[in-house]
């Protein structure tokens, strides 16, 4: 990187049966994993999503389902691929709004929690937009003179991604080639959940920015009105979101139950 790492930085991408992130699962994983000492290992693996792969999904990254029947399933993958990105920071395409999302509630599916607090995640395609508003495909071409190869396939586009932040990194002297910089560039820290029903508050703590409690904190919501802890989570809200809630509705509540 033409910038030193502190710690190791995981570019990730991901395949899908397709953009819903409330119904679709993963199909494939990239991870290209780069140390501060020049080294790189990288990760990728199909995944059976355990329903069949709707047409228009494989009209764009061309998996099949042949492609993933002896595929290994997500929940048999976690414990991988939380040891591959764990003490890294993250970097990708579209990253914030759709891969991490993404990836956090496949793990809460599973039954397990990706913890990131704390980690810096550059999202390429912000900058890309910020600066030409294109797709990865143009970034590639734009940024590097080079055409796509395995396009939609995750660990190249993985690959892709790294060239691309490489030449921003070139082309924009504003941009400082450092990860807190570019971290804040590409949107700050990570929000507290993945659908923008809360934002952090002035105390930095969830606050509401819907409904009757917009614009007040997860714990005056729940001091006010407790049961209306129980009324989000029969919401159609994500996993990601509702467990956030439920932790911080036990801590204000540790004695009463999670359910109604």
């Amino acid at each position: 990187m033409p910038f030193p790492l502190s710690r190791p930085l995981v570019f990730l991408d991901l395949e899908t049966t397709g953009p819903n992130i409330y119904s679709d699962r993963i199909i494939e994983i990239g991870l290209l994993k780069l140390y501060p000492d020049s080294r790189q290992e990288s990760f990728s693996s199909l995944v059976n999503p355990g329903f069949p792969i709707p047409s228009a999904a494989t009209a764009v990254h061309g998996l099949t389902d042949a492609d993933v029947a002896q595929a290994p399933s997500m929940e048999s993958l976690t414990d991988t691929v939380r040891q591959f990105i764990q003490d890294a920071d993250l970097a990708g395409f579209n990253i914030r709004k759709f891969d991490l999302p993404m990836l956090c509630e496949e793990f809460l599916r599973c039954g397990k929690e990706l913890q990131l607090q704390g980690v810096r995640v550059v999202d390429c395609q912000t900058i890309f937009h910020k600066m030409e508003e294109r797709t990865l495909r143009a970034a590639l071409r734009f940024y590097c003179q080079e055409e796509a190869q395995d396009a939609h396939r995750a660990l190249a586009d993985a690959q892709a991604t790294r060239r691309v932040l490489e030449g921003q990194l070139r082309r924009y002297p504003e941009l400082l080639a450092d990860l807190d910089f570019l971290s804040e560039f590409s949107g700050g820290a990570l929000p507290p959940d993945w659908e923008g029903k809360f934002e952090w508050g002035p105390d930095g703590e969830p606050w509401f920015a819907f409904g009757k409690y917009k614009g007040k904190s997860l714990r005056e919501a729940f001091m006010q009105e407790p049961s209306y802890y129980y009324w989000m989570m029969e919401k159609d809200f994500l996993l990601s979101t509702k467990a956030m809630i439920t932790a911080h509705f036990c801590r204000l509540y540790p004695h009463k139950k999670t359910t109604p």
